[in-house]
């Protein structure tokens, strides 16, 4: 590689270029929420919306091709670091130049038509922008690919089961003499072939659970048995199975991907060994690797981009070996401590000279103080509560704030005292370091101006303490906010429990990890909800205000769209389509959603909402839920914590417990985290690997 390529190739991997990708990949999806239909209404219920505030034609096209511009650019870079050859064989390059192609042709038709034109293909390719963008959602999607076999078995049970029953129960409910409860639940629920399977699959959910039981349930308790039976094999077997066969494969596929990133890893760092390495040898013989000068890798290390913490470890322990050259087992190990993350020493204490500052630091520096902080934080909210509850029944113009008020102050003033003496104990240095006083500590200050704020504005609290609006906000509207942040402050406990510390880890852990998941997630949403605005836009219609539907007539029947008023869960905008997928993907009630839109738009529409249903509830929770088993139990892992780091005199260093999926490498048993490699050889998540 010659100077002009490697200064490229460190241009296109640095911070400025890759957050400049990713914010024009962000804005390149951001732009469904403000084009044509446009989704800047106040609501999205049909009834009450009023016509949105759209775009003039060509602005949002004029932001579209800067950032298609720049996805040439990078498809531009790319191309030429990788190489010809290789850019001929790699299928997501090959994607990338097509979809921007499509791209550029339907944005040129776009113009064309004055933007009038009834479809537009490029918002189906965008998501594709933040897919080929990130290493790690590439391996998710093979993940999945390579799971399909083993969920696709699943799934032909999944739609025998339906099938066998669905013909089951039309001739257990279609007999000859028919009862009363026989002939309410063919008309409900198996009226025909298609709706007698969409209520079984339903079922399947359990979202329309015992509804459709009580009918026929009712007048002989004997049809239950037909029920539970389809709800055991159903719900609590084949799809618990899939949930384990999606853990197991997903889970183990990781794996495999890890073990061949680690050897990749290897691979490249022994060839930098050879690179750097010094040679010895007679004449006419092959000349071996004696070892790296430490002067040599220092120099090295120093041009490297690194983390400074990570950078002054590898340099202490490069230092330790004086003038002895670095053997290949010893120049392997030091990049182990790439792996490690961070957690910084507290700063020492102030150093008092009386025996009382000593004994008063000694005691409000013990952990036993953040628990009396904490019962004090408990007492404050269960005074909330007794308030919540007595007042329930009460007007906020007609209650008396005047307890609640004096007991408010009087927990503030604690608050404020037990800052200021945490302060004292610990200097100011070392309370800062503790990520729980500064949440208490932030929340403390908003608390203290809150309060003073409120007695500057409606004086000190008294017996029948009602007062006029003074201000922006009424005195209940300040002491809301006030009791909101008060209950928000007792979230300062859970770092105090160790079970309860480790769950809020682990949903830490998620949240910091998600990227490839969440970004699936984005890319699935974002392609339903396209298709969902381009399938059911419109369709749902608001009911004229003589209609039996309207709102102040209750003829709709019961449990039905119209009469549980859903008529917000629509897709007319971008927005409002990602709202009512949420709602379907929670399937808390979709069959009320299926059956509108089947009425509104036809018996197909089911097509789309089964799989919405398959792709986001079956595939992506029981994904979501593998990685919370496996964080979880990577956080119970007594071999995941602290490892000290020798040379490291400011900090320890503790293996990542945020990167959760652990696998075996090839030579011996170590723990690699998800993600490591690309730590390790400097890949970044954001560019999709390096050539």
């Amino acid at each position: 590689m010659d100077a002009s390529s490697l200064w490229l190739y460190r241009w296109y991997y640095s911070n400025v270029c890759q957050r400049t990708l990713s914010f024009t990949i962000f804005l390149i999806l951001f732009l469904a929420f403000v084009e044509t239909p446009s989704s800047l209404t106040r609501t999205a219920d049909v009834r009450y919306r009023a016509a949105p505030w759209e775009l003039p034609c060509g602005l949002t096209e004029s932001v579209e091709v800067l950032c298609l511009l720049v996805f040439a650019a990078d498809l531009s870079v790319k191309g030429y670091l990788f190489g010809w050859a290789h850019f001929q064989k790699d299928l997501w390059l090959l994607g990338y130049l097509v979809a921007l192609v499509v791209s550029l042709v339907d944005w040129t038709v776009s113009l064309s038509l004055v933007c009038h034109e009834p479809l537009r293909v490029r918002r189906l390719l965008r998501p594709f922008f933040l897919l080929q963008n990130s290493s790690m959602m590439k391996k998710t999607l093979k993940c999945i690919r390579w799971s399909l076999p083993e969920m696709a078995s699943v799934g032909l049970l999944l739609a025998i089961h339906l099938c066998f029953f669905t013909m089951f129960g039309m001739l257990l409910f279609a007999g000859g003499k028919q009862d009363d409860g026989q002939d309410r639940e063919r008309l409900a629920y198996f009226r025909n072939l298609p709706e007698s399977l969409t209520s079984l699959l339903v079922l399947l959910t359990t979202a329309n659970n015992p509804d459709v039981m009580v009918p026929a349930y009712s007048k002989n308790r004997a049809y239950a048995i037909f029920f539970i039976v389809f709800t055991v094999i159903g719900s609590l077997f084949l799809m618990n199975l899939l949930t384990a066969i999606i853990y197991s494969q997903f889970r183990g596929y990781l794996m495999k991907s890890l073990q061949t990133s680690l050897f990749r890893r290897r691979l490249g760092t022994r060839a930098a060994f050879e690179v750097l390495s010094s040679r010895v040898g007679e004449e006419g013989a092959f000349p071996q690797a004696a070892g790296v000068k430490p002067q040599n890798l220092l120099q090295v290390l120093q041009r490297v981009q690194l983390d400074s913490s990570h950078k002054e470890a590898m340099m202490e322990q490069v230092r330790s070996y004086g003038s002895v050259p670095l053997s290949a087992d010893e120049f392997q190990k030091l990049f182990n401590e790439l792996d490690r993350s961070v957690v910084k020493e507290h700063p020492p204490r102030p150093a008092y000279q009386s025996p009382f500052l000593q004994s008063a630091q000694f005691l409000f520096g013990h952990y036993y103080f953040d628990y009396l902080g904490n019962l004090v934080a408990l007492a404050n909210l269960v005074s909330i509560c007794v308030f919540l509850v007595l007042d329930a029944d009460v007007l906020p113009a007609e209650r008396d704030d005047f307890v609640l008020g004096i007991l408010n102050c009087i927990f503030i003033v604690y608050y404020l005292l037990e800052l200021l003496l945490k302060v004292f104990a610990l200097g100011l240095r070392g309370y800062l370091s503790y990520a729980s006083n500064v949440f208490d500590g932030l929340l403390t200050v908003v608390l203290l101006v809150l309060e003073i704020s409120t007695l500057a504005v409606y004086r000190l609290p008294h017996p029948g303490w009602r007062p006029e609006m003074l201000g922006l906000l009424s005195l209940w509207d300040m002491t809301r906010m006030l009791n909101m942040l008060i209950v928000f402050r007792f979230l300062r406990i859970i770092p105090n429990m160790k079970p309860m510390a480790v769950v809020a880890s682990t949903v830490l852990g998620l949240v910091q990890n998600m990227r490839a998941f969440g970004g699936i997630l984005v890319v699935v949403y974002y392609v339903f909800a396209i298709i969902g605005i381009n399938l059911f836009r419109g369709v749902i219609v608001a009911p004229p205000r003589n209609s039996s539907l309207a709102p102040a007539n209750g003829s709709a029947p019961c449990g039905s769209f119209e009469q549980l008023e859903y008529w917000a869960n629509n897709f007319d905008d971008f927005a409002a389509a990602l709202v009512t997928l949420w709602n379907l993907m929670v399937v808390n009630n979709w069959q009320v959603l299926l059956d509108a839109f089947r009425r509104y738009s036809g018996p197909w529409s089911k097509i789309y909402f089964v799989l919405w249903w398959l792709v986001s509830s079956v595939i992506w929770v029981n994904l979501f839920l593998a990685l919370i088993l496996e964080n979880f139990l990577h956080k119970w892992d007594p071999h995941s914590h602290l490892q000290p780091l020798a040379g490291t005199p400011e900090a320890t260093y503790q293996m990542t417990v945020e990167l959760m999926f652990r696998c075996v490498g090839g030579e011996g048993t170590s723990v690699w985290p998800l993600g490591c490699e690309a730590k390790s050889w400097g890949w970044r998540d954001q560019g999709g690997g390096r050539p």
